[in-house]
């Protein structure tokens, strides 16, 4: 990497709010380190490079130990100026029937390696004296998940561990920003299975490029924590500080339970 640009890392960065997040970044004259676990990796850091910095792809699985060990070990030497920890995965469907391993793939992914990560990179900030650490959260973190339980609590814990982490480091010059979208068009409806037989899934959607826009705009300030998205999904976070949870539990149930779909996307 280049000793006259800052760097920016950026995980779950092969298409959505990762993609778009790392575009907010390059544009901006940062390079990249990049990481996602699927082969369409390459082809965006290809398309990240045509903004002139450098990028270093990091193809990995962070569920796994091995996964975050290859990340890790690819940043060493580096000075990271911002590390953006977007990777997630959700899983849809009643607690009941959905199958124990997909659950234990969301925590490991939104929750384990949420926290594996952040405690090397937030060391190596404070020691440095400076830094960036952002979260990708979600409106969802407001908000008991009926039918995508395990998902709206791996972000309540995102969001709450995020809160504290800014407290804590609040005089060292580092900032941590934990920023909460909607629901986005990106993959995370289909991998989620969820994308036509919910509500959720076929409504219309915030686009990933707004949602990066502002979420860059609020790490960028050191903000602590931002709504990123349309005029309705900052309605829906405001929503979220004031309603009952069993409203919102019973809301939740409206958007995403199985059956409540049209079958098709608006």
């Amino acid at each position: 990497m280049t000793e006259t640009r800052p760097l920016a890392l950026i995980t779950g960065a092969s298409s959505g709010i990762g993609l778009e997040l790392a575009r907010q970044f390059a544009s901006h004259g940062y390079d990249l380190v990049v990481n996602a676990e699927d082969e369409e990796l390459e082809t965006a850091a290809e398309r990240l490079r045509e903004a002139g910095g450098e990028v270093r792809a990091v193809r990995a699985d962070l569920r796994t130990g091995e996964g975050r060990f290859l990340l890790l070990d690819a940043l060493d030497g580096l000075t990271v100026d911002v590390a953006v920890l977007n990777a997630g995965v959700g899983q849809g469907g009643a607690f009941v029937d959905t199958d124990l391993a997909d659950d234990q793939a969301v925590i490991d992914l939104n929750v384990t390696a949420t926290v594996r990560l952040a405690k090397p990179l937030l060391r190596a900030m404070a020691a440095h004296g400076g830094g960036r650490l952002a979260f990708t959260s979600s409106v969802a973190s407001q908000m008991p998940g009926s039918f995508q339980p395990v998902y709206n609590a791996s972000k309540s814990f995102v969001q709450s561990f995020a809160q504290a982490l800014a407290e804590e480091v609040k005089d060292t010059g580092v900032t941590v920003t934990a920023f909460m979208p909607g629901p986005t068009e990106t993959e995370f409806f289909d991998r989620a299975d969820m994308a036509d037989d919910t509500r959720m899934g076929s409504m219309k959607k915030d686009p990933p490029e707004q949602v990066a826009e502002q979420a860059f705009e609020a790490i960028v300030k050191g903000e602590k924590k931002a709504v990123t998205g349309s005029l309705m999904t900052k309605a829906q976070g405001l929503a979220g500080k004031v309603l009952p949870d069993g409203v919102k539990a019973a809301a939740h149930r409206r958007l995403a339970e199985p059956g409540t779909g049209d079958g098709s996307r608006d």
